[in-house]
């Protein structure tokens, strides 16, 4: 009977979605107090793919990826979504959320984002809180699939989460080299 294995950890990755700079900056600021040193803050890209957060948020959208440092256990999706929640509300305006924090993780083959909405591709994780499957690394790029949002499909992001898998894979040998010194 095979027995489960240890774990890869993997690079925690958050989607922001944004209009102000002094909200994003101090959303960042959380996520920081949280899971530490980010080591990838990418460019804004405009939001223009749907007009869904465009009445609670307001117009000219920006999305903007990060990730952090220290890799995690893939485990922590649950608790890092609700914790993004909570930043979201403490930012929050009796309008509506300011930004809106869509965290997830890399590792070597896909981009998983957390969820608290159920659809049939995502799969229940615990805590009202699903995983939801956005792309996979096959041959060399970074391939979406039927339900991937929008603006991660058209290809935007990727040379983005490329540089993040890139950093991650880094990591993962510089870890393992450590371990085999020691």
């Amino acid at each position: 009977m095979a027995q489960p294995g240890p774990v890869d950890p993997v690079k925690l990755v958050v989607a922001v979605l944004y209009v102000d700079t002094g909200v994003l900056e101090e959303a960042l600021e959380k996520l920081r107090g949280i899971w530490g040193e980010t080591d990838f803050v990418g460019e804004p890209h405009d939001f223009d793919v749907t007009p869904y957060y465009a009445e609670e948020m307001g117009a000219r959208l920006q999305r903007k990826l990060v990730s952090f440092r220290t890799l995690l256990a893939p485990g922590v999706l649950v608790e890092a979504k609700l914790q993004c929640n909570g930043i979201e509300d403490a930012l929050a305006i009796p309008q509506g959320r300011r930004v809106n924090l869509d965290v997830g993780y890399l590792d070597h083959h896909k981009l998983v984002l957390a969820s608290v909405k159920a659809a049939g591709q995502k799969v229940y994780l615990g805590s009202g809180v699903y995983a939801d499957l956005m792309l996979r690394y096959h041959k060399g790029r970074l391939c979406p699939f039927e339900w991937t949002f929008p603006d991660f499909r058209d290809g935007r992001y990727d040379d983005e989460l490329l540089a993040i898998r890139t950093q991650y894979l880094d990591q993962l040998r510089e870890s393992a080299n450590s371990r085999s010194e020691s």
